[in-house]
């Protein structure tokens, strides 16, 4: 049989698992992972000892026996205890894995009285390793490396390996051009402050969100009085900031206007998700700098921000 008479769904007809599994796979656009950035993570248990614990969660693992098995969906709900091995006299690496093994295609599990899925450990596998190092089905979640003659693991020990299936994103564009001139920014010891007339921007973030992108540009502002040398960057709440990018401007007196632009990839903290935080621009003058920096209504604000779920 090649074409499949009956499709998904009909009304009054049977379908193989098979053909539910490869609906799976084409909802989750042949992507495997867990399904969100805290799900299925491995950590030492309260009191460390020679297990593990697995956290709730759920994920998506494409079969890998045969063409066209399909993609199996697994959940862990509550915590799972998974015994790891002490070493001997020499350091090991193990990876713990959630496995698959359907008896259509591989293994003999009864799927009515037997785990079809499980944690599965790989021993002694690479120090590096992020993938499972041979075909079998499953995905990765953590390898542990293990010092010698060791027999608790800590959070220390655990590598963090877990991917995403289909991580969420959200991108926003803002722009702002301030209504007056600002206070001007000048100095000569990296002082940042903020332009007084352009308030930024409430940057609402997910409560998933990882990573954001965040790239700021500015044209128009306004330089005056001398040579400036100095930096510019913005802040997203009060603990992140962008890499600052360098201003070397050394035309002297004249009054002129330059555009420049920050960017960088910041780690989300905890304490900002499902928050609004303000992003808004700084400018600093650095050594030697005889110059002022300024935005008015000739000065505009773009910031672009792209919020990313990861593994966390």
């Amino acid at each position: 049989m090649t074409l499949v008479p009956r499709p998904i769904l009909t009304d009054g007809a049977t379908h193989p698992a098979q053909q539910f599994r490869n609906l799976v796979s084409d909802l989750a656009r042949d992507n495997e992972g867990v399904t969100r950035g805290t799900d299925l993570k491995v950590t030492q248990l309260s009191t460390p000892g020679s297990s593990v614990q697995v956290s709730s969660g759920t994920g998506l693992v494409r079969g890998r026996y045969a063409a066209y098995q399909g993609t199996y969906a697994v959940m862990n709900v509550g915590s799972t205890n998974v015994a790891i091995a002490p070493t001997g006299g020499s350091p090991r690496s193990d990876m713990l894995i959630i496995r698959v093994e359907d008896k259509e295609y591989e293994g003999s599990i009864d799927p009515t009285t037997g785990e079809v899925n499980y944690f599965q450990i790989i021993s002694n596998v690479s120090s590096s390793a992020t993938v499972i190092p041979d075909g079998r089905t499953g995905i990765p979640l953590a390898r542990i490396d293990i010092p010698a003659s060791t027999s608790t693991i800590t959070n220390a020990m655990i590598k963090d390996i877990r991917q995403i299936a289909n991580p969420r994103k959200e991108s926003l564009l803002r722009t702002q051009s301030p209504a007056s001139q600002s206070t001007a920014i000048t100095g000569t010891a990296y002082s940042y402050a903020y332009f007084s007339t352009a308030a930024g921007w409430a940057i609402p973030v997910p409560s998933w969100a990882s990573i954001a992108r965040i790239r700021v540009d500015v044209a128009g502002l306004r330089i005056t009085t001398g040579n400036l040398y100095g930096t510019f960057r913005a802040n997203l709440g009060s603990s992140l900031s962008l890499q600052a990018t360098v201003i070397d401007d050394n035309q002297g007196a004249v009054t002129r206007r330059l555009g420049t632009v920050a960017a960088d990839t910041l780690t989300i903290p905890d304490a900002y998700r499902g928050t609004t935080q303000t992003l808004r621009a700084q400018g600093a003058g650095g050594p030697g700098n005889a110059s002022q920096m300024y935005a008015d209504a000739s000065t505009t604000f773009v910031a672009q921000v792209e919020f990313e779920e990861g593994p966390r």
